[in-house]
């Protein structure tokens, strides 16, 4: 079963300290991506972005970013916010907590951001708030598009965006090879159905 949308009794008992959705009362959508940079991929996002004037926000795996610090500068350099995605893409409930706060901070130093989402939106109540703690402000999601599912009905996909996406709404695409496919279906129409609706794309920012 796939919930485009997370319920608001999801949010209250997993993590209700997390930040699911800006608080903002103008037509201002949140577009943010997911485990990149990815060579290629990135540089198709980025000028699909600027076509719409659209800002969002890059959630940057380390190891990437090490890897390709010429796309990461890109990122910056036309204006979109940066967040940490951990430095080896870990999934907080299978890594001890100690190891998985370490491995953020490994991440910080080369990402440089206190925007924290974890990796399949998994993290453990006392990983939160230890990164908490260290002033990471952890984002998680209103929309969840499944573009990384090869096996995704686009259709479907694309109704539900639609359905559940308003005033406020953070959306996670993934800038990954994996999610390239549906990426290129979903993001566009996105950027023109709710740019005629009157909304701008916003980066994250505190």
């Amino acid at each position: 079963m796939r919930l485009f949308y997370t319920p608001g009794l999801i949010r209250f008992f997993y993590a209700k300290d997390a930040i699911w959705q800006m608080p903002t009362r103008n037509k201002t959508i949140y577009l943010s991506f997911d485990d990149g940079p990815t060579p290629e991929i990135t540089d198709w996002i980025l000028d699909m972005l600027d076509q719409y004037q659209a800002k969002a926000t890059f959630f940057c795996v380390g190891e990437n970013v090490s890897k390709y610090p010429d796309k990461f500068s890109e990122i910056k350099k036309r204006g979109h916010a940066v967040g940490n995605h951990t430095y080896n893409h870990l999934n907080g409930w299978k890594t001890n907590t100690e190891k998985y706060v370490e491995n953020v901070i490994v991440a910080n130093d080369v990402i440089q951001s206190r925007l924290f989402r974890p990796p399949y939106g998994r993290i453990k109540k006392v990983q939160l708030k230890l990164l908490q703690n260290l002033n990471y402000k952890i984002i998680l999601w209103s929309v969840l598009t499944y573009d990384f599912d090869k096996n995704l009905d686009k259709n479907m996909a694309w109704n539900q965006i639609v359905r559940h996406t308003r005033t406020g709404s953070i959306l996670v695409f993934h800038d990954h090879i994996k999610a390239f496919e549906n990426l290129k279906k979903l993001l566009p129409k996105t950027l023109e159905y709710f740019s005629a609706k009157g909304f701008i794309f916003e980066k994250i920012g505190f």
